[in-house]
């Protein structure tokens, strides 16, 4: 016991264990270590099947942009903890954060999870690619996808460790808590430090974003076109 509480002293701010360059306990899993199955690799074909049935799902490009950016988005270039893989936003706490309309992303999980059901790719790789087709819609242009996600479960998901990745401040989706002191200028930069963002990118993602009409209060957007 006092050898496994001094392990995990040493490496819980370490993030995932694929960080991990060497060390002991390489055949044990912590929750602590957002422990996340691998997925599996989809052929061409596989991914084209996939795309037809997320475009013809019936869901508008917002929310599928909406709600891949919110799976995504919690990713910490600090510690590589978060992101997308795991599809974790389908799981406490993150599905019941206010910043991810948690009424509307739980309709938008049951279409996306359906498909995944259907097809047998993982959730978190459709959440992503619903993104892609959602912007492919919307611009005409083809956005690269790579599969390989796996799906988290809840019970290896540390419901209090993920909670202090809940955004206060989001400046992608226009969202700033209120009652939060520090301004949303400033948040909107750290966000994008932790995502490992250059200021170009955050500025193309900002204006992309709001284009398509993603904001968490309907501001922002000032063009039909």
């Amino acid at each position: 016991a006092f050898a496994e509480a001094w392990f995990k002293l040493l490496h819980r701010d370490m993030g995932p264990k694929t960080n991990y360059l060497t060390g002991d306990f390489k055949d044990v899993d912590y929750i602590w270590q957002d422990p996340t199955p691998a997925g599996k690799i989809l052929t061409a074909s596989e991914e084209q099947n996939l795309r037809n049935a997320i475009s013809n799902c019936g869901l508008s490009v917002k929310e599928m942009v909406n709600t891949a950016w919110a799976s995504a988005s919690t990713f910490r270039n600090s510690d590589n903890r978060g992101g997308a893989n795991g599809a974790r936003i389908r799981l406490s706490p993150q599905k019941d954060w206010e910043v991810n309309k948690p009424g509307q992303l739980s309709r938008v999980l049951g279409v996306l999870e359906s498909i995944a059901s259907e097809t047998g790719a993982s959730v978190a790789d459709v959440i992503v690619l619903a993104g892609n087709v959602g912007i492919e819609k919307a611009s005409g242009a083809s956005v690269p996808f790579t599969s390989g996600r796996g799906d988290a479960s809840q019970e290896h998901t540390d419901e209090h460790s993920f909670a202090v990745l809940e955004p206060v401040s989001d400046g992608f989706r226009n969202f700033h808590r209120k009652g939060f002191d520090i301004n949303s200028e400033h948040m909107l930069i750290d966000k994008a430090q932790l995502l490992g963002l250059t200021a170009s990118e955050m500025t193309v993602l900002v204006g992309g974003m709001r284009a398509i009409g993603i904001s968490a209060d309907g501001h922002g957007v000032f063009t039909d076109t």
